[in-house]
């Protein structure tokens, strides 16, 4: 009896050890579907904002144009470090406004795209004062001035035309660049929002995470590439090779052209980004592209869309410039940019 007894015991641990590990095989399955799910929620979220992306990557190289070269990566860094800051604010705050206050977002986007469309503006306006202005006597008192300060040639000037300190404005540029940052990231947690809508609140927050993360170690790696190019160049030119010497030349030379490149695509952007957050709270002008724009199909639905929302943005932008620029006239003070 107590034979019997011992071994029914045992077999019914045996049967409650496979009962325990057929649980575990399925939670184990679960999970492994869950991290799936939210693999996949995450990949699909950073397509989607792959135009803001690109949007994204023009801006922040942009910004750093002009940048004395031995501070281009503690600036890029510095930049990389505000955008995760933004980020650990956004994704939060992306989730309530969603679950409490949705009609919200698009306001707050509005407001964003407007901030943009002005400093785009205002870079517009700068580059012609300085294409008028910017003679050649101007711009060797610049390089003496950078030397002794540390600055790069470009902020002495803007500096300048500002009533600023050289280096008082490179660290305002930071700002600024971080603070564009914050409606671009915005845009792209909005974005990636709208993908996992229907999903759990923890579902949310994990895919939100991700695309941060990932869109900060993708933009700022690129943007610290982009601005070390002439040192690679200058790696490659002390290489033996005619091939690799004639390599590095090729990219010393063009770094400047795809710096000013970077500047006017910067530039275009602010428009294209700022005009179509605008437009999207546009209902009228909204629904004539959808209803008449985009049945057009072709290059017609592609690019009238874009002109429409950088006239718009220039407007906009225009419109805001001048009220920014009225307000510090009549309180006697400098307009911040």
């Amino acid at each position: 009896m107590a034979g019997a007894g011992l071994l029914m015991l045992l077999d019914d641990i045996a049967t409650l050890l496979d009962d325990v590990a057929l649980m575990s095989k399925t939670a184990a399955g679960k999970s492994t579907a869950i991290l799936d799910d939210v693999a996949t929620q995450s990949k699909v979220a950073m397509q989607k904002t792959a135009g803001v992306l690109g949007d994204d990557l023009a801006l922040n190289a942009e910004q750093v144009t002009g940048v004395r070269a031995n501070r281009e990566l503690p600036v890029v860094w510095a930049v990389a470090k505000g955008s995760l800051l933004n980020k650990a604010i956004l994704v939060p705050a992306a989730l309530l406004i969603s679950a409490f206050v949705p009609w919200l977002i698009t306001p707050l986007l509005m407001v964003g795209g407007a901030f943009l469309c002005f400093e785009g503006v205002e870079k517009v306006l700068q580059m012609l004062h300085k294409r008028q202005q910017h003679g050649v006597q101007e711009a060797v008192h610049d390089a003496q001035e950078a030397a002794e300060k540390g600055v790069a040639p470009s902020s002495v000037h803007a500096a300048r035309a500002k009533a600023m300190d050289p280096v008082a404005y490179e660290k305002e540029k930071v700002a600024g660049a971080v603070r564009t940052d914050f409606i671009l990231s915005a845009e792209i947690m909005a974005i990636a929002l709208g993908t996992v809508s229907a999903k759990p609140l923890w579902e949310q927050f994990t895919v939100l995470v991700a695309v941060a993360l990932a869109i900060t170690v993708f933009v700022y790696g690129i943007v610290a590439c982009i601005v070390r190019m002439d040192d690679v160049g200058e790696w490659l030119m002390r290489k033996p090779g005619a091939a690799l010497q004639g390599l590095g030349r090729g990219l010393i030379a063009s770094t400047p052209w795809l710096m000013r490149g970077l500047s006017i695509v910067g530039t275009v952007a602010m428009f294209l980004v700022g005009g179509s957050l605008l437009v999207h709270g546009m209902a009228p002008i909204e629904h004539w592209l959808h209803t008449h724009i985009e049945p057009l199909g072709g290059a017609a639905a592609a690019i009238i869309p874009l002109l429409v929302h950088v006239g718009v943005g220039a407007v906009i932008g225009g419109l805001v410039v001048v009220v920014v620029h009225l307000w510090h006239r009549l309180r006697g003070t400098q307009p911040a940019h």
